[in-house]
């Protein structure tokens, strides 16, 4: 390819790039300010909201084992995930992810794709509403966990390092996005 060619493909590329960029953070829904919201001390309050109330869910999910894995996800940012993406992916995709994510204010990913390495989830479709309310609690624990951990928070698995803030807005962005399947009756 000629040098000239090649510079018109390059600058064509990172205007297409750019361009997608935007497109995905400009898609804010209405009436929504997720910045403000991305706190521990907010999550908890809408997790307080969910006690002993009856939610449904849409996705594949019940909220017990969405509780779980939310659960998890914070304390393996304390204790360290079990498997990782490559350096390479962490570098390149996992954080422009995370920052695209972070401008936004809010998270899209598969709500049914499990951590790499994480023990399974054993708990059935029908789950019953003690284990939904331990499932709850524990999640609620690990916020508090997090806000009060004080040591080095481990690299995490997809966006490689985080400062406390910005796994703070990770770990409420991960919860309110697994939200979207969940109803209160």
């Amino acid at each position: 390819m000629e040098r000239r060619q090649f510079i018109k493909v390059g600058a064509l590329s990172t205007i297409g790039l750019l361009g997608g960029a935007s497109v995905l953070l400009s898609t804010h829904e209405e009436g929504q300010d997720e910045t403000e919201a991305l706190t521990v001390s907010a999550v908890i309050a809408k997790l307080e909201a969910l006690s002993g109330k009856r939610i449904l869910h849409t996705g594949t999910w019940n909220p017990a084992k969405i509780f779980t894995h939310c659960a998890q996800s914070i304390e393996f940012s304390m204790t360290g995930y079990p498997e990782h993406k490559s350096d390479l992916f962490k570098n390149t995709l996992g954080s422009l992810a995370f920052s695209a994510f972070s401008l936004k204010g809010s998270m899209v990913h598969a709500l049914d794709e499990v951590i790499p390495g994480a023990p399974v989830i054993s708990i059935d479709d029908k789950a019953m509403p003690e284990e939904q309310f331990e499932a709850l609690t524990r999640l609620k624990k690990a916020f508090v966990d997090f806000n009060q951990f004080e040591g080095t928070l481990e690299p995490h698995f997809a966006y490689g390092q985080l400062t406390k803030a910005e796994y703070e807005a990770a770990h409420v962005m991960h919860v309110y996005n697994h939200f979207d399947e969940l109803s209160v009756v």
